[in-house]
This record gives C-alpha cells, structure tokens and sequence, in this order.
C-alpha cells in the first residue's frame, strides 16, 4: 500500500473522535456538468487489491451501541497516537479464492462467505457553505452503503454545483444488509467508473426527468429507489414513496396499483443502520415489467413513425364483393353506352 504513506504522513488535521473515518478519492469535476442535470455513475470494474480487509465494531456505534464491544471500553489517554486504548474490536479478515469464487475467512472459527466488492461511498458535491461530514449519505449521495451496487451497476445522482464533483470511497469486499457492527469488510479496491453527464430534463433519467433531487440505483435486473432518515422508519417510508413516483412516472402506472404491486412483489431492504442517517431501498424486478415496457416501446415507435395503417384484413369478404358489384356495374354502363349511340345512329 505504497500509495497511502503520503496520506498516512501528512499534515492534513484529522480529529479521531468527531472527523469521519473515510479517506475519500475527489472531487472529480465533469465538463458541462451544471445544476438540475444528472450524473450518471456506471461501475465498470471493481478488483481487489489486496487479499484481506477489516470487519470493525467501536464502542458507541453500530446497531447494539450500549453492548458491544463486550469490555470495560475507553480507557483514559485513548487518541489516535493510541488508538489501542478506545478498546475496540478490528477482525483482520483475509480472503481466499475457493471453486472460482473468493471467500472471506472468520479466523478461529471454521467460518467463510462470499465477497461481493463495492463501493460503499459514491457522491457528488452538495450545495452548501459548511463542512459536509463523510458519514451520513445525503440526497446527493455519499455514504449509502448499498450492497446491491456492485460491478455492472448504476447509479444516478443529482448534481447541485457546476461541475459535479464526484467522489467515492470506503471500498468494500463484501456487506450484509444493515452493516450491524459498523462496518462491514472493508477493503482496498481497484474501481473503473464511467461518468456521463444526462442533461435535465434527459429522457434516460430514471423517473421525473426534471425534477430528479435523489439518488437512485439500477442493475440490470433491478430498478433501486433509495430512503434516507435518521429514523429507520421514516427511511421506510420515503423508500415507499419515491418507489411510488418512479412507477407513476416512469411507467405511467396508477398510484394505487403500483402501491398494491409494491407490498405484492417488491423486497426492501435495510441499506445500513449504522451511518447516523439510515437507509433502506427497494428491489423492483424489471421482469415483472416485460409487458409493459414492450406496450411503452410499441406506442413510441407509432409515435415516432407517424402511426400505423389500421388492419383491414378481417374486411376483405366485403371489400371483394365491393370490389365485384362495381365491376359488373362498369360492364353494364359500357354495353349500355354502346347500344344508345347504335340506337342514335
């Protein structure tokens, strides 16, 4: 980790206990990026670089904040000159490469789980004057901890400042849903990013295209509204009802059609409950979709073509008998045309 000694020896001020935790790559600014478009972040790549990470729990963080670790705690003198004093719990937790998959390893306890690396911070630039902290993800991004944007992903965010200013951060090997200890197997990656800027009003902008202020995630399966508040119930909600006006939106569906399609068919899951603002995003299936896509995509191309001749194929008995009456009818003026100017004669 050659790369990092710079960084770990330099002067830049960094409070253990209230600064966050993260060290973030940024801020990327995107030619032509202006405020109202929307960043289109593609995650290309994401390699290991390394072949371990950390699983950590700290003493007042986490989803069991009061209970563990289990010890004594702090002890007096704890700084970042003695982090060994805060008495938390780190698990050193390398990664072996089983059956064409890699799998990280619970030492001491016969114990091992799949990776999945992401990128657990993926953000652009908010617009404000005060120090933005680097835990809680916001409504342009950040820290969202959303396990399910790993390689082949996208994500969309709102860009508030002229030139965007992305970053991203705090690699992941893998994550459970909720990230109960704190963090989960953090790891250095290797990330390729594709950064498109989608101009508003952009028909490719997931949902309202003139109005889109949140983030969202997309797989190639999967459509991912995000919720975000510090109470995970509140999270629930704004979840619920950003998945509500995407379908409206998107889809053209019926607001109560797509809530009852929602509780029917649709997984949310708890991003993570650890980042003081929690998040919880929905798992749409774009398969359930297949119909109703083909119908949109049918009705455009009309549009755009100028429309379709109406099928009169179920008229044709008709259109023969038709077609035979006025034939006959011509035969019959034409002998009776010839027999007047013989009569005339």
């Amino acid at each position: 980790m050659k790369k990092q000694k710079p960084l770990l020896g330099s002067d830049i001020d960094h409070d253990f206990d209230n600064h966050g935790p993260h060290v973030v790559t940024g801020p990327v600014a995107i030619e032509g990026a202006e405020p109202g478009d929307v960043l289109k972040v593609e995650i290309l790549s994401l390699t290991p670089r390394v072949p371990y990470g950390v699983i950590s729990n700290r003493h007042y963080k986490g989803a069991l904040p009061e209970e563990f670790p289990e010890n004594d705690g702090p002890q007096e003198g704890a700084s970042a000159d003695n982090p060994e004093l805060y008495n938390n719990v780190s698990l050193f937790t390398p990664i072996e490469y089983i059956d064409e998959q890699w799998y990280g390893q619970i030492l001491g306890e016969d114990v091992q789980f799949p990776i999945d690396p992401f990128m657990g911070m993926m953000g652009v630039a908010t617009d404000t004057e005060d120090e933005v902290h680097s835990v809680p993800p916001t409504h342009t991004g950040g820290n969202i901890d959303i396990n399910d944007l790993t390689e082949g992903s996208t994500l969309y965010l709102p860009i508030e400042v002229t030139g965007g200013l992305f970053y991203t951060g705090d690699p992941h090997f893998a994550q459970g849903d909720g990230e109960v200890a704190l963090t989960a197997l953090e790891a250095s990656l290797r990330t390729t990013f594709r950064l498109t800027v989608l101009k508003n009003g952009d028909e490719s902008i997931p949902g309202n295209a003139s109005e889109f202020t949140h983030p969202f995630g997309e797989t190639d399966d999967f459509w991912i509204p995000i919720g975000l508040d510090e109470d995970l119930n509140e999270a629930m909600k704004d979840a619920t009802r950003r998945s509500i006006n995407f379908l409206e939106d998107e889809l053209g569906m019926d607001r109560a059609k797509a809530y009852a399609y929602l509780s029917a068919a649709t997984d949310y899951e708890v991003s993570q409950v650890v980042d003081q603002t929690k998040g919880i995003h929905g798992m749409i299936r774009k398969a359930d979709f297949s119909n109703k896509l083909a119908s949109i995509d049918s009705n455009q191309s009309e549009n755009q073509e100028g429309g379709s001749l109406p099928n009169t194929a179920t008229n044709t008995t008709i259109w023969l008998l038709l077609g035979s009456g006025l034939l006959l009818a011509g035969i019959a003026f034409y002998f009776f045309t010839i027999r007047r100017k013989t009569s005339i004669k």
